[in-house]
């Protein structure tokens, strides 16, 4: 998975593209770690757009991105979730834990 960050206005934008598995811990935590440390940084949008495959890993990994995120007081949320990743996102009920568009 590669990743690619914009700041703007107190809100990270980090776009994810390729496939969102275990192999993607690191990228995904190196992205998010200086993002999470940043008090200029309020609110991470997720952009899953590029996303082509999530597992169940991939489920874990946002959930201790959003345990961390509320731990530094900010907010995580989740966009472009489409196809099978908003499938995957809506039989996990994850709905009720992240804003998700």
């Amino acid at each position: 998975m590669r990743t690619s960050t914009l700041i703007q206005g107190g809100k990270a934008v980090v776009r994810l593209m390729g496939r969102f598995d275990f192999s993607a811990h690191r990228d995904l935590r190196d992205s998010c770690s200086t993002l999470l440390e940043s008090a200029d940084v309020r609110e991470l949008d997720l952009d899953m757009g590029g996303v082509e495959y999530m597992d169940s890993s991939a489920l874990g990994m946002l959930l201790l991105l959003k345990e961390r995120a509320d731990a530094a007081s900010k907010r995580v949320a989740l966009h472009n979730c489409k196809g099978t990743v908003r499938q995957v996102l809506d039989i996990a009920n994850f709905g009720k834990i992240f804003s998700i568009a």
